[in-house]
């Protein structure tokens, strides 16, 4: 085997190959041969860091020293600087925000320093594509050891001792979904990994899968083995190509050294894993609607009972768990549940991931104990507000979810304290907004994306979604009306009660959160006429502040419909209320800051 006194550790995630990392490797193996040093450095391509606002990321080992934004033309620098010379290459480490310094280890940064990386810990450290790397850190040790050493009730009794719950939605406790199935009849049955990620702004789930997608797989065989299930299904979306292709191959590195297919481990355990590809319907999320899916059919719910665990995959019992939740198993049985069951709060155990995006300073995917603070997330590892703004919410658990306010950062984070304040874990998509945001804009953003996805097979969800949307349409042009409140508040709790699946149970949560703890902005809507945040364009004016203009007629030059008039260098011009349109081209054009928008 041959040994490298140094490896370049490259983020090959979505994001950092969206920012050309691919070629950035190509650059570094080219330098690498002309120096002559290709024997020595290796090149190895990551899944994410999690740093995304600071991709493409590289970490150069032995040293740790990590690199930020790296572009292509930065690889002879690298080779004949850091490699050869033995020089840290100050402009390429991250720039802290508050004091300016460079930082060049990762445990250094408050991004890192803050969270707890289980799920996650192979991201990053390891080629995702090359399964002796995931060995050489105790992969498919956990699935030897259960087959070898364990009956099948006594891992259904680890998992439910670590206190596992499932990580893509409501929380219900693993290891009694494990019991459930294990004790349903059938000489069939089946693992899916529901891998249907669908939430705007959420990717943890594909992140996992492309930088440490084995552990997923070893998760689902560990289930197989507890439940009494020989086959399963990973249910992916086609849009998501880099994890489709490293589950790819990561299950035919799998099966030819025999840890998926026939008596693994010559314990007589006989399990194989096989792809399905959606087409990226958000209702597919919903265990019964994949279900469908896989089957050929259409990606519709059916009504429970009988849940998945009696009557799933082509009427057999099935587990459904979500990628997460599988990703936490070989881990709980390596280092104990007692181990599980130490992290998080006494209702929620483990680290939960988190996808942090909007009007943060540091974009990119988290881990952290439940029981971690909003204010924790947002301020110390988020970076905070950018541009000087003030926190405004932020809405966790995607459609599904609800908005938290300011009042509410330091809420303790787990699935029951989420609940108690209107919002819910979801999968763990994380949009911060601040007070440039308009919260009826945002409640009917989600209500527009939750009606575009529902399937139509129940009335409340498929007409009372688009009752509510159209009333906030109205509210959002200036045409709400009392009792609109009143109106909305009604429909929401009927479609909760009475959709046929969660997808409709939730979709009118974004609207209760945001008029729970903004309903003066609805006010401001609808008695006023007025968008406190300045979204709303049929709600907002743009008028000229007479002692700033100038009459230097660019306002009215760059008017594309002629409402801006005036007599140049004869101050102040004038904005016709009526003709403007709200695009903003004045303001953003006028070189003395003269016209405010109201």
């Amino acid at each position: 085997m041959k040994i490298q006194r140094a490896h370049l550790l490259l983020c090959h995630g979505t994001a950092c190959t969206s920012s050309a990392s691919e070629a950035v490797k190509k650059a570094l193996e080219e330098e690498l041969a002309r120096s002559q040093l290709a024997e020595q450095v290796k090149v190895i391509p990551t899944g994410c860091f999690g740093f995304c606002a600071m991709g493409p990321i590289m970490v150069v080992y032995p040293e740790g020293i990590m690199y930020c934004k790296v572009k292509p033309g930065d690889a002879r620098e690298i080779v004949e600087t850091h490699l050869i010379k033995g020089r840290v290459i100050e402009r390429l480490l991250y720039k802290d925000p508050v004091d300016k310094a460079r930082v060049s280890e990762l445990d250094d940064i408050d991004f890192f320093r803050h969270q707890r990386r289980e799920v996650l810990h192979n991201c990053g450290h390891i080629n995702p594509e090359d399964i002796r790397e995931y060995i050489a850190r105790d992969g498919y040790l956990a699935l030897g050891q259960v087959l070898t050493g364990y009956k099948p009730q006594e891992v259904i009794e680890m998992v439910k001792a670590s206190g596992l719950r499932g990580r893509g939605g409501g929380g219900f406790p693993t290891g009694r979904k494990w019991e459930f199935a294990a004790q349903a009849e059938g000489e069939e049955k089946f693992v899916v990994c529901n891998a249907d990620e669908g939430d705007p702004g959420a990717f943890m789930d594909r992140s996992i899968l492309e930088g440490d997608p084995h552990a997923v797989l070893e998760g689902m065989a560990i289930a197989g083995y507890a439940i009494g299930a020989s086959k399963g299904f990973v249910y992916i979306r086609a849009e998501y190509p880099i994890a489709v292709e490293r589950l790819n191959i990561a299950i035919k590195q799998a099966r030819e050294l025999g840890l998926l297919g026939k008596n693994l481990f010559a314990s007589g355990f006989d399990f194989d894993i096989e792809l399905r590809l959606g087409a990226g319907a958000f209702v597919c999320g919903e265990e019964t609607a994949l279900l469908n899916s896989i089957s050929g059919k259409r990606g519709e719910p059916r009504p429970r009972p009988p849940f998945p665990a009696v009557k799933g995959l082509f009427f057999k019992p099935t587990l459904i768990n979500n990628v997460e939740t599988l990703a936490n198993i070989p881990r709980i049985i390596l280092k104990g549940p007692e181990w599980f069951a130490g992290i998080g709060t006494e209702k929620s155990k483990g680290t939960k991931v988190f996808a942090i995006a909007g009007k943060v300073v540091n974009t990119g995917l988290i881990e952290v104990p439940m029981g971690t603070t909003l204010r924790t997330i947002i301020f110390e590892i988020g970076g905070g507000i950018p541009k000087g703004r003030k926190f405004k919410a932020a809405q966790i658990g995607g459609p599904s979810g609800g908005c938290v306010p300011e009042a509410h950062l330091d809420v303790p984070i787990d699935y029951d304290s989420l609940l108690e304040i209107g919002a819910m874990m979801g999968s763990g998509g994380l949009i911060v907004m601040d007070e440039s945001d308009c919260m009826v804009d945002i409640a009917r953003f989600f209500l527009e994306f939750t009606q575009d996805e529902s399937c139509g097979k129940c009335t409340p969800c498929r007409v009372g979604t688009k009752r509510m949307l159209e009333i906030l349409q109205r509210i959002t042009m200036g045409d709400g009306r009392e009792g609109d409140l009143d109106l909305l508040k009604s429909l929401a709790e009927d479609i909760k009660d009475t959709s046929l699946c969660g997808l409709g149970q939730t979709a009118p949560n974004p609207v209760l959160s945001t008029l729970r703890f903004f309903e003066d902005e609805y006010l401001a809507h609808i008695l006023e006429k007025r968008c406190p945040a300045g979204v709303c364009a049929r709600l907002v004016r743009y008028e000229i502040i007479p002692e700033k203009c100038t009459a230097c007629t660019v306002c009215a030059r760059v008017c594309p419909v002629d409402a801006v008039t005036g007599t140049p260098k004869k101050p102040p011009y004038f904005i016709h209320q009526d003709i403007c349109i709200k695009c903003g081209a004045c303001q953003a054009k006028c070189p003395f800051s003269a016209i405010a928008k109201e």
